[in-house]
């Protein structure tokens, strides 16, 4: 009981990060002492479920599936999509710069966080951490080609495959990826106004994605689990040129209904932004913000450390061997 209320603000910060474009839920999970726990429960729904609710009733579905961790988590990121999401939507639409400053520092302290996770590094741990850069990068250059799929239904469920499967991952960004379809607004929008079949569509992609991405994190997590890491902080260290505050769009393209799905950005340094778009700077707002989230999540690992060591090795321990003799 007492874990409840610190895994239900998990998911609010889940959810909050994932309504930005640039920022991952992945990335609250892991800095907060979730991601692996996360990763085995989810993927647990399957042929296994089946065989608990057989052998041990539906008390034994319940610890399985570890039911105690999944629900406040997502009644967390839901009441963060449908409430906290708003105001950071509004934030962004308003204050892009301050926003997206917070989220830097957020996402800079992340990157220090991965590092100093305890794992014997290796010569060829370069290939993952490259690996990592580079897809965070090329990814959302790739994202328009979905909407060739044609059908607007499947176009939905791949986006939403790909959008939840980098919600997975921290430093890839799943609303990045859904704005660089076109299709950010047009999520967002049936979240907001509750459009059931554009959203049902959608989910389906999402719980296909969830079933076939957890199952290959855990996999990953479980026999190589420094490389893991490493790809996962060359996810967060490629991601973070989306948040840098002081940026020019030069490049872009119009989706459906005329959104602009930006393509290319000029990264600019704060004492030129001014100059070069007519906005003012904000250098010290943005920096101060900044600061605030990089010690926010500092404390946050601090404490989702503590907290893990507190309780012990659990059913999900396997995932938390920090090598295993494959890494070997």
């Amino acid at each position: 009981m007492k874990r409840y209320p610190g895994i239900f603000l998990r998911g609010l910060g889940m959810g909050a990060a994932d309504a930005v474009p640039g920022v991952s839920g992945g990335t609250i999970a892991f800095i907060t002492g979730i991601y692996e726990e996360l990763i085995e429960s989810i993927k647990r729904f399957g042929p296994s479920a089946f065989a608990a609710l057989r052998q041990r009733g539906l008390q034994g579905l319940v610890e399985h599936l570890n039911l105690g961790f999944l629900v406040p988590l997502l009644a967390g990121i839901a009441l963060s999509v449908v409430s906290v999401a708003h105001a950071v939507v509004w934030l962004l639409d308003n204050h892009p710069l301050l926003l997206n400053g917070f989220f830097f520092g957020l996402v800079a302290a992340s990157a220090v966080v991965v590092a100093r996770h305890p794992v014997d590094w290796r010569w060829w741990y370069i290939l993952p951490l490259a690996s990592g850069l580079l897809l965070a990068q090329g990814l959302p250059a790739l994202m328009p080609a979905v909407n060739a799929l044609g059908s607007p239904q499947l176009v939905l469920m791949v986006a939403g495959a790909i959008a939840i499967s980098a919600m997975l991952l921290p430093g890839v960004s799943g609303s990045f990826l859904l704005l660089s379809m076109g299709l950010y607004d047009v999520v967002m929008g049936a979240v907001r106004g509750f459009d059931i079949a554009l959203l049902v569509w959608f989910a389906g992609g999402c719980v296909l994605g969830l079933v076939c991405f957890s199952r290959l994190l855990s996999w990953l997590l479980r026999h190589y689990y420094g490389a893991t890491l490493q790809m996962l902080l060359g996810f967060i260290i490629g991601s973070m040129p989306v948040l840098w505050p002081w940026r020019e769009l030069i490049r872009y393209q119009l989706g459906g209904e005329n959104q602009i799905v930006p393509l290319d950005y000029r990264y600019l340094a704060p004492w030129d932004y001014s100059s070069v778009t007519g906005e003012p700077a904000q250098l010290l707002g943005v920096t101060v913000v900044a600061v605030i989230g990089m010690l926010l999540v500092l404390v946050i690992a601090h404490v989702g450390n503590k907290s893990v060591n507190n309780r012990g090795h659990n059913d999900t321990a396997p995932l938390a061997d920090k090598e295993k003799s494959s890494d070997a």
